[in-house]
């Protein structure tokens, strides 16, 4: 068993002789518990290393890789850039790897997180195939009791949530879903094995991030494909390639200041600012030409590189809007198709824009039909196929459910996180004043952090989630030199922060329409209280306020100095 951390920090001197054998049975297992082996989780366990701490990371699957070992579907892949989307800790690691693409398909991204875990031999401190089924915070001891599948109970003075913003999948709503008697798959839980749809009828049902990256792949090979689109979609050409041996080398002498520059970024990302409003340019027809611009650029540039008010501006947003319809009905060949692809009653940016790889164009193929669920709602599912509320029957040998996810708060509820005084993180997350401060902490649950949590950052994941880590790992630190034994945010904090993060949307058009409506709020599952589930003040400006945190001793903060029975003076 290990010693309490903040004695092998040295606060304490000859801890076991004075502890006595009592108080050493009740320490706790480990410093730490990591829930989830994706990218924040290792990253986190290499925090806790470097403060010489112990941790134990549970994971569910069999391998490493989070979100990049659940969705193989078809066609995944990343719609940030390479070089943002990796690690930038350690600068061997970032001079060895090769990106092959610009965005990594899932493959490539597993194949990375595979090698880090080698590199740094993480799985030594990872158990696979377990998931934590609960977790409970003692007030009596100042630490969590973690329950897993596997029926074992492990104690750890904190715990750390990684298990991502979009793991708990939207099941399907329709009448007789389960008597479907063709083949059946969920995006997020792909099959480890190669699908084929060769000759066959398949129906994608969702036409949200994750379908938009299969459709093209999909259509590929099967002999029919029905889409069923609830809400279309601003879809932004990603304009991929293979990367050349003078680009990496290119990225890899820069990328020092490739990640300066992505953490300073309101998006995160290494893009450089248009450094323009649209009112800077009064002539219509340049400002087509800026738009021009960016959708050749491809990808988030479209958003970033055009005007920087875009997001801010309704006039420059509802121009940039139909800047995009337009090119969607000059590459759909079909004028009622290419209406229904039209996003019309939100604004660009209310929904995360997907990166395409070809998408609008694969409603040009002959096999592939589009069902607008708004104008035709689904009735029922039956054993050969989806039946509509009009009476027609699409008939199809395979489905694939895409319906999106219960986003950000859904994985914690669904544990039950108990903390003190026996409430959940449901309850907290569902009262009238929800607030998680800096998405990393809730009121009333100590030595809690969940990474990438609701009401944190919106941008490119890597960008702030390094910044999230680092705080961590500077509050652990704090309490190893002060000896304290727990730490709570105050819920004037944490208030102050969800009010922070009302404001910080409010200062945007992104919610009009439909978009009041979506996973940015958690309105897309039924029964979920609407709130803001992110800030969007800026990736930039929120991890200046991490540091500023830090470098102020974590103002909104409780710490409570350890237990007597638990330490011994110096």
């Amino acid at each position: 068993m290990s010693l309490p951390w903040v004695v092998r920090q040295g606060a304490i001197a000859n801890v076991e002789e004075e502890m006595g054998q009592e108080s050493m049975d009740s320490a706790p297992d480990f410093d730490a518990v990591i829930i989830g082996a994706g990218y924040s989780g290792m990253r986190m366990l290499v925090e806790l290393r470097r403060l010489g701490m112990t941790a134990r990371i549970f994971e569910t699957g069999a391998e490493v890789g989070g979100t990049w070992y659940w969705n193989r579907y078809p066609g995944a892949r990343t719609d940030s850039e390479a070089w943002v989307y990796c690690y930038d800790f350690d600068d061997d690691l970032l001079d060895e790897w090769d990106w092959a693409e610009r965005y990594p398909t899932q493959a490539q991204s597993l194949a990375y997180l595979t090698h880090v875990a080698d590199r740094f031999d993480l799985r030594r401190d990872i158990t696979f195939n377990t998931t934590v089924t609960g977790a409970r915070w003692s007030d009596e001891t100042a630490a969590w009791v973690v329950e897993t599948s596997d029926g074992a109970s492990t104690t750890a003075r904190f715990l750390v949530s990684a298990m991502g913003q979009q793991c708990v999948v939207v099941d399907p709503p329709f009448p007789g879903a389960t008597t479907f008697q063709g083949e059946s798959y969920n995006s997020n839980r792909w099959p480890d094995r190669n699908t084929d749809f060769a000759g066959k009828r398949v129906a994608i049902v969702g036409a949200g991030a994750t379908a938009i990256q299969m459709i093209p792949i999909v259509a590929e090979e099967a002999a029919e494909l029905v889409v069923f689109q609830r809400t279309p979609n601003y879809v932004l050409p990603a304009r991929n390639y293979v990367t050349t041996e003078e680009q990496r080398n290119s990225i890899k002498r820069q990328y020092r200041a490739v990640w300066d520059h992505a953490y300073n970024h309101p998006f995160g990302q290494y893009f450089p600012p248009a450094n323009r409003v649209s009112a800077d340019v009064p002539d219509p027809e340049e400002r087509r030409r800026i738009f021009e611009y960016g959708w050749e650029r491809g990808g988030f540039r479209f958003l970033f590189e055009t005007f920087d008010d875009l997001t801010t501006n309704q006039a420059c947003n509802d121009e940039a809007s139909e800047f995009v319809r337009d090119r969607i009905r000059a590459i759909v060949h079909d004028p009622e198709t290419a209406e229904r692809l039209c996003p019309k009653d939100y604004p660009l940016g209310g929904k995360r824009p997907p990166a395409g790889h070809f998408y609008y164009e694969t409603f040009n193929l002959p096999h592939v039909k589009l069902v607008s669920l708004p104008e035709t709602p689904i009735a029922e599912v039956t054993p050969t196929g989806i039946r509509m509320e009009d009476g027609t029957l699409h008939e199809v040998d395979v489905i694939i459910w895409a319906l999106g996810f219960d986003a950000v708060t859904g994985a914690l509820i669904r544990l039950g996180v108990e903390g003190r005084d026996g409430v959940t993180i449901g309850e907290a997350w569902d009262s009238d004043k929800p607030a998680q401060h800096f998405g990393l902490t809730t009121p009333g649950f100590p030595n809690m952090f969940a990474l990438a949590g609701p009401q944190g950052a919106f941008g490119n994941f890597q960008s702030f989630m390094t910044k999230q880590v680092e705080w961590v790992g500077s509050v652990m630190a704090h309490m190893a030199d002060s000896g304290d034994a727990a730490v709570e945010v105050t819920r004037e904090c944490a208030y102050d922060w969800a009010e922070a993060c009302e404001e910080a949307i409010d200062a945007t058009v992104l919610m009009g329409g439909v978009a009041g409506h979506s996973w940015f709020l958690g309105a897309n599952v039924e029964g979920k209280k609407a709130r803001v589930m992110f800030y969007f003040g800026g990736v930039n400006t929120y991890n200046k306020m991490l540091a500023e945190s830090t470098e102020n001793g974590f103002p909104g903060y409780e710490f409570r100095a350890a237990r007597a029975t638990a330490t011994v003076e110096a």
